[in-house]
C-alpha cells in the first residue's frame, strides 16, 4: 500500500479488511477530539467561569468552538474533493492540539474563549473529513456498520466528556480537559500519516471560491452572534441586533448568487435540487438545535439541581450513551444487511421529540432514576436518525462531490447545534438572572458574592433557604425551554417521512472521480446516482460485497 493507491486495492480480502480497520481507527480517534470537545466542559463549565468569574459568558464557551467548526465544515469538504483530504484532515489535527494548547494557559475567560476558537477551526476538518474518507474506501452498503460506529462515538463522547471533564475538575484541574489533546491529537497525526492511504485526485486544480468562503463565513457570524446575544446582552430591538440581523440575511443572499455564478463553488446551490438531500439537511438542522440545545445544559442542571457533583452528573449522562451506541450501531448493522434505511431517521426523530416533551417536566422533586430514563429515551431517538442521515447524503451524490455534500449537510446541522446552544442558552441566562432578582433577598442573598460567581460547590454551601431558591431558579429558567423544541421536532419527523428510498451503491467507482462540472452538479440523475455514491453503472454489473474495492472497481 503506497500513497498512490487505494488503501483497498491489490489485496486480499483478508488485507482489504485489515487496511479498512487501520484507517477506521485513526478516523476514530480524531472524531473521539472533535466530538469529545463538544461535551467535556459542560460539567466542567460551572466550575470554570466561577473560577475565572465569567458566569454571563459562560455559553461563549461552547458557542465558539460550534461557531468556528461550522464555518470551517465547507471549506474543508470542497478543499478536500479538490485537493485530496490527507493533507487537510493533517492540518486540521494540528490546529486543534494548538488550540488546546492556548486554551489550557488561559488565565481568563477571553483567553480560554480563543483557544476554543481554535480548537474549533481544526475540529470542523476532524468531522467532515472523517466521513469523507470512510466514503472514499468503503461503498454505501457496506458504510452503515461504520457510520454506525462512528455515530456511537459520538455516544460515547455524550458520557465520556462530561464525565472526564468532571473528573479532571475535581482530581486535576480543568485545564486537563484541553491539555489530554495534545497526547491524543500526537497518536491521531501518527496513525493518519503512516495508515491513511487515499486515491490521487485530478491534478486539474479549479479556480478556489474565496468569495464563496468569506460570504458564508460571515452569514454564520453574524447569525449566531444574533440568536446568542439577542435578548441578553442587547435587546432584540437594539440597532446591533437588527443590524446582525440585516447582515446575516444580505450576506446569505449575496452567497446565494455568488455559488449561482462560482465555477468551483464551496456549497452549489445545485445540491438542493436533490429532494433527499434537502429532506436530510432540514432534519438535521433541527436535531441540530434539539441535541445541543438539550446537552450544552443538562450537565448543569445535574450538578445545581440534584446536588450531584461534576463526576456523578457526568456518570448520570451514561443512559444516554447506551441509547445512542445500542441504535446507532445496531440500526447500522441493519442497514448494511438488508439497505434498507428510511424508517430509522423518521422513528428515531418522533422518539426525540418524545423525550424532549418528558426533559420539559424535570423539576428539583424528580427522582433521578427518571431523568435517566428520559435521557436514555433521547439516545434511542438520536442513535437511529443522526449518521444514517450522513449516509443518505452520501448515497444520493457521486463520489467526487461527496465531501462537499457531506460539509454541506454537517454544516446546517451544525447551524442548527449553533443555533440550539445560542437560544437555550439565552433563554436560560435571562430567566435564571430574573428569576435570582426576584426571588433572593435585597441583600446578602448569596453571601456577599454575585450571580456570575456562582459554582456547584457555592450552592451547596449557602444555608438551605437561600440554596433552595436557587435551585428552583435553575430548575424554571431551563426546563421550560426543552417545550419550545418539540413541534419543530415533529416537523422535522413529518418531512422526514417523504423521503425517497434509493439502492445504496454496492461498489467503489474511483474511474469515475472526475471534478465536478456546473453540467453534472445539479443533475437530478447524475452519472452513477441511480445506485449512489460511486456506484458502477455501466453495464449493470456489480461486485459482491466483500470486493467492493478490487482492483476491478476502482479502474
Amino acid at each position: 500500500m503506497t500513497a498512490h493507491t487505494a488503501p483497498l486495492q491489490h489485496t486480499d480480502g483478508q488485507d482489504q479488511h485489515r487496511s479498512i480497520l487501520l484507517v477506521f481507527a485513526g478516523l476514530i480517534m480524531a472524531m473521539l477530539l472533535a466530538s469529545l470537545d463538544q461535551t467535556i466542559f459542560s460539567t466542567a463549565l460551572p466550575t470554570i467561569v466561577g473560577e475565572l468569574d465569567g458566569v454571563n459568558k459562560m455559553l461563549w464557551v461552547i458557542t465558539i468552538y460550534i461557531l468556528a467548526s461550522t464555518i470551517m465544515l465547507p471549506i474543508y469538504g470542497k478543499m478536500g474533493d479538490i485537493l485530496g483530504r490527507k493533507s487537510l484532515f493533517l492540518a486540521a489535527i494540528t490546529l486543534f492540539i494548538i488550540g488546546s494548547v492556548v486554551g489550557g494557559f488561559a488565565q481568563n475567560m477571553e483567553w480560554l474563549i480563543a483557544g476554543r476558537g481554535i480548537q474549533g477551526l481544526g475540529g470542523g476538518g476532524l468531522m467532515v473529513l472523517s466521513q469523507a474518507i470512510i466514503a472514499d474506501v468503503v461503498p454505501a452498503r457496506e458504510r452503515g456498520k461504520y457510520m454506525g460506529v462512528m455515530g456511537g462515538v459520538f455516544a460515547l463522547s455524550s458520557v465520556a466528556g462530561p464525565l472526564l471533564g468532571g473528573w479532571f475538575t475535581e482530581a486535576i484541574t480543568w485545564r486537563w480537559c484541553l491539555w489530554m489533546n495534545i497526547p491524543l491529537g500526537i497518536a491521531a497525526l501518527v496513525s493518519a500519516i503512516f495508515f491513511l492511504h487515499l486515491p490521487p485526485v485530478e491534478k486539474k486544480r479549479p479556480k478556489i471560491d474565496v468569495s464563496g468562503m468569506f460570504l458564508l463565513a460571515i452569514t454564520s457570524t453574524a447569525l449566531v452572534l444574533f440568536t446568542t446575544w439577542g435578548g441578553t446582552t442587547y435587546g432584540w430591538t437594539s440597532g446591533i441586533i437588527l443590524t446582525l440581523i440585516a447582515v446575516t440575511v444580505a450576506a446569505g443572499a449575496v452567497f446565494v448568487l455568488v455559488e449561482l455564478r462560482a465555477e468551483a463553488p464551496i456549497m452549489s446551490m445545485k445540491l438542493f435540487k436533490q429532494k433527499n438531500f434537502v429532506i436530510t439537511t432540514f432534519a438535521g438542522l433541527i436535531t441540530g438545535v434539539a441535541m445541543f440545545g438539550a446537552l450544552a445544559y443538562l450537565p448543569t442542571f445535574l450538578q445545581m439541581v440534584t446536588g450531584a457533583n461534576a463526576t456523578q452528573a457526568g456518570l448520570l449522562m451514561i443512559p444516554m450513551m447506551g441509547g445512542v451506541l445500542l441504535t446507532s450501531i445496531g440500526s447500522g448493522a441493519l442497514v448494511s444487511k438488508t439497505g434498507r434505511y428510511k424508517w430509522y431517521p423518521v422513528v428515531g426523530t418522533f422518539i426525540v421529540a418524545g423525550a424532549l416533551a418528558l426533559l420539559s417536566t424535570m423539576n428539583a422533586d424528580l427522582p433521578v432514576w427518571i431523568i435517566c430514563c428520559y435521557l436514555a429515551l433521547m439516545g434511542i431517538g438520536l442513535g437511529l436518525s443522526m449518521q444514517i442521515l450522513v449516509l443518505i447524503v452520501q448515497n444520493t451524490f457521486p463520489l467526487a462531490q461527496v465531501g462537499m455534500a457531506t460539509a454541506s449537510n454537517n454544516y446546517f446541522r451544525q447551524i442548527g447545534a449553533s443555533i440550539g446552544t445560542a437560544v437555550v442558552g439565552s433563554l436560560f441566562v435571562t430567566n435564571l438572572g430574573t428569576m435570582l432578582a426576584e426571588r433572593l433577598p435585597a441583600t446578602g442573598g448569596i453571601g456577599g458574592g454575585s450571580a456570575n460567581s456562582l459554582t456547584p460547590d457555592a450552592v451547596r454551601a449557602l444555608p438551605e433557604a437561600i440554596r433552595h431558591i436557587i435551585v428552583g431558579a435553575y430548575s424554571d429558567a431551563l426546563t421550560p425551554v426543552f417545550l419550545y423544541m418539540v413541534p419543530f421536532v415533529i416537523l422535522a419527523a413529518v418531512v422526514l417521512i417523504f423521503l425517497r428510498e434509493k439502492p445504496l451503491a454496492t461498489t467503489l467507482d474511483r474511474g469515475r472521480q472526475e471534478q465536478p462540472t456546473l453540467e453534472t452538479e445539479g443533475m437530478e440523475n447524475p452519472p452513477g446516482a441511480e445506485l449512489g455514491a460511486g456506484a458502477v453503472h455501466g453495464g449493470g454489473v456489480k461486485e459482491p460485497k466483500h470486493r467492493a474495492g478490487s482492483p476491478e472497481s476502482t479502474t
